[in-house]
């Protein structure tokens, strides 16, 4: 067991089936951490065998417990109404309570150092650096204009598990009346109000490359993150400005035809 874990959070079938690509994403780049798949009991053991079967250990992760009362004001159809997502959709299976189940990160103790990152993103090249990171670290909200660069995107982020800080998290997260908007995401910004901020490249949300295509540099992004539209969906709305990252997302999910780094940077390689 290495002292240094990739962790990321399935708690459907679709993020199962997508962790498939994110995992041997991260094994083809060479990395000498082990790779950790939280599971909640929403997955069955049959869709956690290939990735298994790719190397990573699997963790049950039950979800948080928290009162009614929170999760009602967190449930889909409430959080949606109070909090629009309106630069983009997100699908039918988004469940966002489940999100706070990813604050188990902090219980796995047998690891020193941990970068968690979402099913839905694929990593590039090797990003056994961001283990060296200080406890918060995650990239900017990107993905639309540099005045995002306030906000942190929960879909990458460095931290160093410890059950005191869990449980520090726990007495915060569930309060009479609270709701955090963005769920996980919202709450890490508010627990770690100083955290350190990651290369945007760390975390290349999707958007970026029809919104700031200028900031898209092949040879600088180390992970691509689908936020809101999946790649996998059929009834995808913005699957033609998005095909070149979904037939790249796909490639990766079957394990064929899966394109050089250096050929995506330097397209003239490859003629």
């Amino acid at each position: 067991m290495s002292a240094n874990a990739y962790v990321t959070l399935v708690t459907n079938h679709d993020y199962a089936d997508a962790a498939i690509a994110l995992v041997r994403s991260l094994v083809l780049t060479g990395t000498g951490a082990d790779i950790v798949v939280m599971h909640t009991g929403a997955v069955g053991a049959a869709e956690l065998e290939p990735l298994t079967a790719l190397g990573a250990r699997c963790v049950e992760a039950a979800l948080l417990d928290t009162s009614p009362e929170f999760n009602a004001r967190h449930q889909r159809d409430k959080l949606h109404a109070d909090a629009p997502f309106t630069k983009g959709n997100k699908p039918a299976f988004h469940t966002p309570l489940d999100n706070f189940a990813k604050l188990r990160l902090w219980e796995l103790e047998q690891y020193e150092n941990c970068v968690f990152i979402d099913a839905d993103a694929i990593v590039m090249r090797n990003i056994d650096r961001l283990f060296d990171y200080p406890e918060f670290s995650a990239a900017p909200n990107v993905y639309e204009s540099l005045a995002d660069f306030h906000r942190l995107n929960s879909g990458v982020f460095a931290a160093k598990p410890s059950r005191k800080t869990f449980a520090a998290m726990m007495q915060r997260l569930d309060r009479p009346g609270v709701f955090w908007r963005r769920t996980d995401q919202t709450f890490l910004q508010d627990f770690f109000p100083q955290w350190h901020g990651l290369p945007v490249f760390d975390n290349m949300l999707q958007y970026v490359w029809f919104n700031m295509p200028e900031l898209w540099d092949w040879n600088s992004v180390n992970v691509v993150h689908y936020q809101y539209e999946k790649p996998w969906q059929e009834d995808h709305p913005k699957r033609a400005q998005l095909r070149p990252l979904i037939d790249l997302w796909q490639a990766y999910r079957s394990g064929e035809n899966i394109p050089d780094i250096d050929t995506l940077a330097n397209p003239a390689v490859s003629q």
